[in-house]
């Protein structure tokens, strides 16, 4: 019976994980099919909006989520050039009461160890590694993902949450490579120690300038910081983690303040990416096939929305397929409910990359007049839309289509 068959993932990244495990608390069986060796996660640390800790409560890891964030102060703007602060929005009590969570940052890794924590100790979730989806086709009401070396995997349906290289949107939308965006980010974490007394803040600060940005905060309960910088350098193709030296760093921060480039001065083990995106697109669905995460709508980082995007659409995903017995249905809530949401976010990241963060001379002193300007509770409101989600405004609940 096709029934008994589990829902395929392709991908065992936050999302791929976040889903399963959303899934198997709605007792539904799920595989997860990651092309690593190993399942884990990549990167440094990752930002973590209220939005982030209402999926984190739906999808049962809050707890474990909390118990490992680091909370806080303060989103600090500073002005590269000169040294001094353009803006903050404090994340103290009023934040909290208004969007109902806190702010805080993680280690990637940490997160992802959540979620996967969770899958191990669900009879539910089944996880294979070395397991690269290539393709699929349906066959009557079953869907066939092929493997890389040829082996076939029979479920009942199938998600692509396979990241921005995704082969399964390959088949659903086809269009070709990712957009470059000509931004290189440098990455490193370090020892809370070797960072500048002066700069150890409880905040998650960006030192804003033409053509770049500087960005730092703490980690793993104060024992790191994360060092994440970004140079407009018109890039031509795509990389990641690349490992390079602290000099070629340096060239894309020569005219930026002491205060500020001294941060470069004390990374370690540098390691290069470079940004890409892919433009919004209108369908994520191909029969029993739908895309989730980076595979439906890969960002730039510059809202640090990547990660909360992906689990708020995990959240949607599984709502989706416990209230409507029919997969056509679930699908297409779940498509309407995530697509312009998550299209604003890909369109405005790319925006305040190029608007906000980088801009120079009388567009950076504009920049800096209009946000010197704003009081907390103006911040509140222009971030509510963002911050003040579930993901499931509009949905249909379980109450309702069971009557």
């Amino acid at each position: 019976m096709t029934q008994d068959l589990p829902i395929l993932i392709a991908g065992g990244g936050i999302g791929g994980l976040a889903t399963a495990i959303g899934l198997a608390q709605k007792g539904i069986r799920s595989l997860v099919l990651e092309k690593a060796p190993v399942l884990g996660e990549i990167g440094a640390g990752i930002q973590l909006g209220p939005n982030a800790f209402h999926a984190f409560d739906y999808l049962g890891v809050g707890d474990a989520a909390r118990a490992l964030a680091v909370y806080i102060d303060n989103l600090r703007l500073m002005d590269a050039i000169d040294g001094t602060e353009i803006t903050r929005i404090p994340l103290d009590d009023a934040f909290r009461a208004r969007f109902k969570n806190p702010y805080a940052v993680i280690h990637r890794g940490d997160l992802h160890k959540v979620f996967l924590d969770a899958c191990l100790a669900h009879p539910l979730v089944e996880l294979r590694t070395s397991a690269e989806v290539t393709d699929y086709t349906e066959e009557g009401s079953a869907i066939i993902a092929t493997l890389a070396g040829g082996e076939i995997v029979r479920g009942r349906l199938l998600i692509g949450a396979d990241g921005l290289w995704s082969n399964v949107r390959k088949k659903v939308v086809g269009d070709g490579m990712p957009r470059v965006s000509g931004h290189t980010t440098y990455r490193s974490v370090i020892p809370t120690e070797d960072m500048p007394e002066d700069l150890r803040w409880n905040a998650a600060t960006l030192w804003a300038g033409p053509k770049c940005h500087i960005v730092h905060y703490p980690l793993k309960g104060w024992k790191l910081f994360n060092l994440v910088v970004t140079y407009h350098n018109d890039a031509p193709s795509p990389e990641a983690g690349v490992s390079v030296t602290r000099d070629e760093v340096k060239k894309g921060f020569e005219h930026v303040a002491p205060v500020a480039r001294q941060i470069i001065d004390r990374g370690q083990d540098w390691k290069r990416w470079v940004l890409c995106d892919r433009d919004p697109v209108t369908n994520w669905v191909d029969g029993r096939v739908a895309l989730l995460g980076d595979a439906a709508h890969p960002m730039l980082q510059y809202f640090a929305q990547g990660a909360c995007m992906a689990m708020e659409d995990a959240v949607a995903l599984t709502h989706c397929l416990d209230v409507h017995a029919d997969h056509a249905a679930a699908f297409a809530q779940y498509q309407e409910l995530r697509r312009l949401r998550t299209a604003r976010v890909q369109l405005q990241s790319r925006e305040i990359g190029q608007h906000v963060y980088h801009p120079g001379g009388a567009h950076a002193e504009l920049r800096n007049a209009v946000m010197r300007a704003k009081s907390p509770e103006n911040w509140y409101d222009i971030v509510d839309w963002l911050y003040g989600s579930t993901g499931l405004e509009g949905a249909v609940s379980a109450e309702t289509h069971k009557a």
